[in-house]
């Protein structure tokens, strides 16, 4: 594998900036390149005003305040825009297209590009949203889109009103789909069990899926949000378990032995891949979404654990191994063809295959041993060249990335002292910048929805 300097990851941190972080309509499917001679990207200036309230009901003004504030940090956590301190903001509140003054949202201090503006009212128990996104510097034909919501009014509906308007924002703008409505699965300690939880993407919302009583791990989401797979601890040892979010309880999922762990859904959401001990060594083994038809495509001395598809092709299969030694990331084409080696050492776990297919995340102590500096940090590679780059520095144990839906964020799993009982979800850039905590201690194993 070809190392890089210090220069040389610094170019491929700017490349990714650039192309991860400004997306165009006509290549929103390729927009995640890999490129080492372009400086940082210009962010779109964009500002959101605070909603006017047009009603009187007494609930509008919480459901007002969790709608802008959700709306704001949605926009300054897409990765490309740089929005508008509210400080900055003209006084006067716009509620449609014919009162708002544009001029004064382009002027300093805002001098936005974009104003997000519009109304908001409570009225027979029904949410009412005008929503308006407006080019501050057009001003012949100033109006990009309009959009109106009419929901049952509640906290949770304004929040979740304000997540499918910064969507839309975004993906008008940046040319891919937002994720302010997409979901992240992860595994909670309680007491001496785990439990498979939820939360929205920003860390609202945290609540239970399963009540099981027992030990959960590595949750993994379907490509249509219907099901979650995940491994249990029962009797027999762990083995795959299948939960129906439309059901709201467990469905048949077969196991014929052994200890069955880290499924992972095809992007086809027709077979899943996982690792299986039913034959002696751990290998990876694919089934059906049944657990029926079960075929391994891995056989060698060493344990095989932790398969992730390449989610743009459904074609190959990256994992981790055993086979030389201390575990190291391989690729593989899905029937088990075509092995290739992607790291050359140190300690490598859990990779997560990015949306166009491009890159691998992974967790990596590349200094392992006794006394050796360094720890287990985030790294992203390049499937074609195996360039990599280091995402996390000295923030403690790190480990369990899995990419957002459009490819610009990973959630990691961070012990920042060392001790398991403190492991937190963290969120950041797919470039290493805007980090942020989204729960508290005793989380871990988070799994980013497909969309």
């Amino acid at each position: 594998m070809m190392k890089t300097s210090y220069g040389q990851k610094t170019s491929i941190v700017a490349g990714i900036l650039l192309s991860a972080l400004v997306a165009s309509k006509a290549h929103a499917q390729d927009w995640y390149q890999l490129e080492t001679n372009k400086g940082a990207a210009e962010r779109i200036r964009i500002a959101t005003a605070d909603f006017k309230p047009m009603s009187s009901d007494p609930s509008v003004g919480e459901d007002k305040h969790v709608f802008d504030a959700t709306l704001y940090s949605d926009l300054a956590s897409a990765g490309i825009f740089d929005v508008v301190s509210k400080s900055q903001n003209p006084q006067a509140l716009p509620s449609n297209q014919s009162d708002v003054h544009l001029a004064d949202w382009a002027a300093a201090p805002a001098s936005a590009s974009m104003v997000a503006f519009g109304n908001l009212s409570v009225q027979g128990g029904r949410i009412v949203v005008n929503g308006f996104l407006d080019d501050a510097k057009n001003t012949q034909y100033p109006q990009v889109f309009t959009k109106l919501y009419n929901e049952e009014a509640s906290s949770d509906s304004a929040r979740q009103i304000a997540h499918r308007f910064a969507d839309e924002i975004i993906t008008r703008l940046g040319g891919v789909p937002g994720i302010a409505e997409s979901k992240i699965f992860y595994v909670k300690k309680d007491g001496a069990n785990k439990e498979i939880w939820a939360m929205d993407y920003d860390g609202a919302n945290q609540h239970a899926i399963t009540h099981l009583g027992a030990i959960s791990i590595s949750p993994r989401v379907s490509p249509d949000n219907s099901r979650i797979a995940f491994s249990s601890l029962d009797k027999n040892g762990f083995q795959i378990r299948m939960y129906s979010l439309l059901l709201g309880r467990l469905v048949n999922y077969s196991s014929v032995g052994g200890t069955n762990v880290s499924p992972a859904w095809a992007p086809s959401g027709q077979q899943l891949a996982f690792s299986s001990s039913r034959t002696g060594d751990p290998e990876i083994w694919i089934s059906d979404p049944q657990g029926s038809l079960s075929h391994r495509i891995t056989s060698f001395v060493g344990p095989d654990v932790s398969p992730t598809w390449n989610p743009k092709t459904g074609a190959q299969i990256a994992w981790i191994s055993g086979r030389s030694g201390l575990p190291q990331l391989y690729i593989m084409d899905a029937d088990g063809s075509g092995v290739a080696r992607m790291t050359d050492g140190g300690y490598a776990t859990s990779p997560s295959w990015s949306p166009n297919g491009q890159f691998i995340a992974f967790a990596w102590d590349r200094k392992y041993g006794p006394g050796a500096p360094g720890g287990q940090d985030i790294y992203v590679m390049e499937v074609a060249t195996k360039r990599w780059i280091q995402l996390t520095h000295e923030i403690g144990r790190c480990d369990f990335p899995s990419w957002s839906p459009d490819g610009r964020h990973i959630v990691f799993a961070n012990d920042p002292d060392g001790a398991a009982a403190h492991t937190r979800i963290m969120t950041m850039l797919a470039d290493g910048t805007q980090r942020r905590a989204l729960s508290g201690a005793g989380t871990d194993m988070p799994n980013w929805s497909w969309k």
